[in-house]
């Protein structure tokens, strides 16, 4: 029988995120591989968390995957042929129960991970080891939901049953003694990088925190928007408390002398309301590792309520964006949409104003809770209302985009989640679609994914040639 988390035969796996470029000729092993990888990619291995649940539109049984391995991804930084990749919190669907608006989670007891992949010359990837996110203290974190204090927006954790998850699922709820199970540990994953020393960095969607872990998992340090947070080594600005709920820092980069982290925002943020969030103003913040200053820059997106899924760094200054949104190009869980946008930009640091720069003037305001407002709104509510031309009067603009790979153009990419960049070398770049445990659900039902061709959506890794670094 399977328990009722269900967390069976699973297999460990860590992810990266924000790759820095890996082209040193210390590093072990060889790229012959990009040579002869198959177009329409390569399928990353995995087990099978639970086959028992029934899907809520065929009835029948499917398979929950771990899987799961495409929320982030790096390089190895000593090995060409390796990357590392990262999940978000576990398997989940939107629910809304007795104890109010949440998600199902079908495999509750499920451990946010960290994988090492490798590519052999004729394209096959293996998992080579696995990681899983730990507490300072050695014990394993969840992908359960934090509380309010450290970014909580309110989810409340069901089991597939819809039976809420308490402390003691054993006993009857009480709000006193046996309360909703939440975790201030939990994360949900989105943004990754390897370190030399064999250290990680997770940027995630709850916080957002980063949060650096050992080689064995375990966790170091964390910096996150919440000043009050006793675990924090440094602190970024209060503005990132007020993310949109599962749309946190989705990317996270450092530069190559692995002294600054970069992270990205998926989308506009809920700054300082609902309306605001539906705009195309993201935000990348910079945190130096040695002093803990912080610094800001906008992106713009093509479209409201796009996504920025990744960051990786080229230099001290230019990166690589994922700009995606969630549709399928040849139709899946929803139906097909030939507009599909899953493009990477490079962008350069410099060409964008940093927020510390802004001159406050009667029309111009720091507010210490939502950052800089220009005659009394936010950046979110000000280029929304305004546009970016009206921005750009005061003085501040976006970092510049140039278009490098259009996965709809190249391959007819036909996953919604585009993901994972890994920097092979100075021609070749990897991309990573995230397949979400190979589930989906509609209106609160769980089910499998299928794209458009019937077959079950996986974590398909494709390498595209592109000369960006000259």
């Amino acid at each position: 029988m399977i328990s009722r988390t269900g967390l069976v035969g699973v297999m460990s796996v860590v992810v990266l995120s924000g790759c820095i470029s890996q082209t040193s000729s210390s590093a072990k092993g060889d790229t012959q591989f990009v040579d002869s990888f198959p177009i329409k990619g390569s399928a990353l291995p995995y087990s099978v968390l639970r086959d028992d649940l029934k899907d809520g539109q065929s009835g029948q049984t499917f398979e929950i995957r771990n899987g799961g391995f495409g929320s982030a991804m790096t390089a190895h930084p000593d090995n060409a042929n390796q990357f590392y990749t990262l999940t978000d919190r576990g398997p989940n669907a939107k629910y809304t129960g007795d104890y109010g608006k949440g998600k199902i989670f079908p495999v509750a007891d499920y451990t946010p991970r960290i994988g090492l992949f490798e590519v052999a010359d004729d394209g096959q990837i293996r998992l080579v080891r696995s990681i899983l996110l730990k507490r300072p203290d050695g014990s394993l974190i969840s992908g359960l939901p934090n509380t309010s204090a450290f970014g909580g927006t309110g989810e409340t954790p069901y089991y597939a049953d819809g039976q809420p998850v308490l402390m003691d699922s054993s006993k009857p709820y009480d709000a006193q003694t046996n309360p909703i199970k939440l975790d201030d540990y939990g994360l949900d994953g989105e943004g990754l990088v390897a370190l030399k020393d064999g250290s990680f960095w997770v940027s995630d969607e709850y916080g957002p925190h980063m949060v650096h872990f050992d080689s064995a998992g375990v966790e170091i340090e964390r910096i996150n928007p919440f000043a009050q947070d006793k675990r924090n080594t440094y602190s970024l600005p209060s503005v990132f408390q007020h993310r949109r709920a599962n749309r946190g820092m989705e990317g996270l980069a450092i530069t190559p002398d692995e002294r600054t982290l970069v992270g990205i925002m998926q989308s506009t943020m809920l700054n300082p309301d609902k309306a605001a969030q539906k705009g195309n103003l993201t935000r990348i913040v910079t945190v130096d590792l040695v002093t803990g200053k912080t610094e800001q820059y906008l992106y713009r997106q093509n479209k409201n309520e796009n996504s920025n899924s990744e960051i990786a760094a080229l230099n001290a200054s230019q990166f690589l964006v994922i700009e995606r949104d969630g549709s399928f190009l040849l139709g899946g869980p929803k139906k097909a949409n030939p507009n599909a946008q899953k493009q990477v930009y490079r962008i350069d640091l410099s060409t964008g104003t940093p927020l510390s720069s802004v001159k406050l003037s009667n029309a111009i305001q720091r507010d210490e809770n939502y950052g800089l407002l220009i005659e009394g709104l936010t950046l979110e509510q000000f280029a929304q209302q305004k546009g970016w031309q009206a921005l750009a009067e005061y003085g501040i603009k976006p970092v510049r985009k140039s278009l490098l790979v259009d996965m709809v153009d190249e391959v007819a990419y036909p996953h919604d989640k585009m993901e994972g960049l890994w920097i092979i070398n100075d021609h070749y770049l990897g991309i990573l679609n995230d397949d979400d445990f190979a589930t989906s659900s509609t209106k609160g039902k769980l089910g499998q994914k299928y794209l458009g061709d019937g077959t079950v959506d996986n974590n398909q890794l494709y390498i595209i040639k592109t000369d960006f670094l000259r």
